[in-house]
């Protein structure tokens, strides 16, 4: 199951990383702990909207940006389910073929 949290977490992170900025920079320019940003980039927490604008603010992103990232990887995790779930199933349709 994709969660969303972890989703966002993982953007965030990549962003973040991507702009060679430490946590503690961002936390302090969002006005957020370094500990809650830190729990929110690795999907342990659940950002409010709020938070998550004044991280995307820090970020200096759009907010709509982060959340079209976040919609294209929940899309893909979901495909991925969608055809693991698939490749389970094959094996027990073809024994009930075989079984005829």
């Amino acid at each position: 199951m994709v969660l969303l949290r972890q989703e966002i977490g993982d953007v965030l992170r990549e962003q973040r990383q991507q702009q060679s900025r430490t946590l503690r920079e961002v936390s302090a320019a969002a006005r957020v702990s370094l500990g809650y940003l830190s729990e929110v980039e690795r999907g342990q927490k659940e950002a409010s909207s709020e938070l998550l604008a004044s991280i995307c603010g820090a970020l200096d992103l759009p907010l709509s940006r982060v959340l079209r990232q976040v919609s294209e990887k929940a899309a893909d995790a979901e495909r991925l389910e969608s055809a693991l779930t698939a490749l389970r199933r094959v094996p027990a349709r073809a024994s009930l073929v075989n079984a005829a």
